[in-house]
This record gives structure tokens, C-alpha cells and sequence, in this order.
């Protein structure tokens, strides 16, 4: 059993639950090795009725962001190494199941809880889950630090992108 102590995972795990949506919680304290390379670990393996299963990545991230919280930005920078390994485990898994990343965006204040569609309470935090297709985001992606290793998504193509985690379960 993997032990969670960030409270995005912990929450998607109870939006998850919640949903009654099969699930794997996967052990992220050890990389995987796989033909003499590491893979960073997913943080679950969901079960959809809607379509592909997920080998999903959770990036949690505050909204909004930015100076002060002032702006509506919606930050969703991943690593590159977040992108290849979730990219390599779909190869793994094969066409039945679909890498995502979810950006689990905790709402820090009530005044922007009609900027999500579907809201999730969790301990006092209000969250708003979206998926975003690993592969269509490594087609999007722009280098965000070259010295961190990090890309994102400029906000029209994420906007595009994201889609509501309902919509894929």
C-alpha cells in the first residue's frame, strides 16, 4: 500500500474512492527499472468506463497562482521527466491504458470557486481536478526552465487540453 502524506494525491484518492472508480495507488518511494533506465513511479493506475484506463501523474498545484494569489493563472508546468516516464508506461501498459496528467488544483479562496465546473471537498480544501493527455501535452509542451527541467503549456492550448476528470472516468 503507498503512503500519501501530499494532500493533492490524498484528495484525488478520495475523489476517486468517492467516484466508487477502481484504483491503483502505486508506491512512489522507488524508481522502476526498466531496460537499464529508471521510470519516475505513476501515483495511480484508474480503471474508466468511459474509454482507455489512466496511469495518471498528480500535479498539485494552487489556484490561482502567482503573485500574491492575485492572478488567475493557471500554472501547470510538469518535469521532463514526469513527461517521459509517463510517456514510456503507457508503451508499457499498452492501448488499453492512456497516460494523464491531473492537475489537482486546490482553490485558495472562495471568490474563485466559479473559475472550475466541479468542486471537491477534502479536509477543509475545496479541490478541481483536470486531465490532460500526456501525449498531447509533450505536443504543446515549451521548455519552462532549461536549468530545472521543467516545460508547461501556454494557458490557450492548456485550456484546450484540460478537461474535467469526470468527463474520462
Amino acid at each position: 500500500m503507498a503512503l500519501r502524506s501530499n494532500h493533492y494525491d490524498l484528495a484525488f484518492e478520495s475523489y476517486l474512492r468517492r467516484a466508487c472508480r477502481p484504483y491503483v495507488a502505486v508506491d512512489e518511494a522507488k524508481r522502476a527499472v526498466l531496460a537499464d533506465r529508471t521510470l519516475k513511479s505513476l501515483d495511480f493506475i484508474v480503471y474508466s468506463d468511459r474509454g482507455r484506463n489512466l496511469l495518471v501523474d498528480v500535479k498539485g498545484r494552487k489556484f490561482p497562482s502567482g503573485i500574491s494569489g492575485s492572478g488567475a493563472r493557471w500554472e501547470n508546468w510538469a518535469t521532463a521527466d514526469d513527461r517521459d516516464s509517463l510517456l514510456k508506461w503507457q508503451d508499457v501498459f499498452g492501448d488499453e491504458f492512456r497516460a494523464a496528467l491531473v492537475f489537482a488544483y486546490e482553490i485558495t479562496s472562495p471568490q474563485w470557486r466559479d473559475q472550475h465546473e466541479q468542486l471537491w471537498e477534502f479536509r477543509q480544501r475545496a479541490y478541481s481536478f483536470y486531465v490532460v493527455w500526456a501525449d498531447d501535452y509533450a505536443q504543446d509542451m515549451r521548455t519552462r526552465s532549461a536549468s530545472w527541467e521543467t516545460v508547461s503549456v501556454p494557458l490557450r492550448d492548456f485550456t484546450r487540453l484540460r478537461h474535467p476528470i469526470s468527463e474520462v472516468l
